[in-house]
């Protein structure tokens, strides 16, 4: 290879290097980062009535297709009186179907609590293990769902009959 070759091989090497490292260096993902994940979301007031007592949670709605795909993936800061409903279920209403929901990118432990279109608690799957890929059911048609940190029902004594309103 000649030397002017080698000189513009060198200088289009060096060009492309320099349009690319904007590109490296920016950040995560948007979808990967919990202030997007939040600014993205409504959030409201959800109450579970259970054994005489009402306990209310801050609810990231997520009402969308998208939304609903995309849960509580790569989540790690939610408090114990966080949550996420998902409502409709499933998005875009309908009639009320048999819910199946995975732990896939999910490196929190959540109770997922299924529920009927007439607000009562259908389901619990309680702790789910994070990161799972394993099928998680409602065993039954439900209206809407909503996600707990893990192990937060059963320290409430959330159990299935209790109601849920929003």
């Amino acid at each position: 290879m000649s030397r002017a070759a080698l000189s513009l091989a060198l200088a289009l090497l060096l060009a492309a290097c320099g349009r690319g490292a904007p590109e490296a260096t920016s950040s995560a993902s948007p979808a990967m980062t919990s202030e997007t994940t939040n600014a993205q979301r409504r959030t409201m007031p959800v109450t579970i009535e259970s054994g005489g007592k009402r306990h209310t949670f801050r609810a990231e709605v997520a009402e969308t297709a998208a939304q609903q795909a995309q849960g509580l993936m790569f989540r790690t800061d939610l408090q114990p009186d966080d949550a996420m409903l998902f409502a409709p279920y499933p998005a875009g209403g309908g009639a009320p179907q048999v819910a199946e929901f995975w732990m896939k990118n999910t490196p929190l432990s959540l109770d997922i609590v299924f529920i009927r279109a007439d607000h009562s608690i259908a389901a619990i799957a309680p702790s789910t293990t994070p990161l799972s890929e394993a099928k998680v059911s409602s065993g039954e048609p439900v209206a809407a769902v909503l996600e707990l940190v893990g192990g937060r029902a059963a320290t409430l004594g959330i159990a299935v009959g209790d109601r849920v309103s929003w």
